[in-house]
């Protein structure tokens, strides 16, 4: 089971990336994901969700407005359209699927490797 991210890099502050999230070995149809991130000297944290079963997005309060969580279930493949980037966003977003089909409880138990996203001022 794999989940790569990708479509990380270096912006200036006011611009925008879309990251890709593809997974292969099994199906997450009917998962829950979502994408954290990590930022320097920082625990990983929260970022956007969407459910498994209509789904409902979900934002860290810090990313409302400006970030776009979306899924392409046929695909395999969870996006994240970032917009309007600030310094504060340079981290490494990881994509993340809940362990358990058909329960947006679950533990988020598969992980990608991760993509950098650097904003300079």
């Amino acid at each position: 089971v794999q989940l790569q991210a990708s479509g990380g890099g270096s912006v200036q502050a006011g611009g925008s990336l879309r990251l890709s999230c593809a997974t292969s070995g099994r199906s997450f149809r009917n998962h829950r994901m979502a994408w954290f991130r990590r930022a320097p000297g920082k625990e990983r944290e929260f970022v956007a969700g969407v459910s498994w079963r209509n789904g409902v997005t979900s934002y860290a309060d810090s990313v409302k407005g400006r970030f776009t969580i979306s899924r392409d279930a046929a695909k395999n493949t969870l996006f994240l359209q970032v917009n309007n980037l600030t310094p504060e966003d340079t981290a490494v977003y990881y994509c993340t699927a809940a362990t358990q089909p058909y329960k947006d409880s679950s533990a988020f138990g598969f992980w990608g490797q991760g993509t950098q996203v650097t904003v300079s001022s």
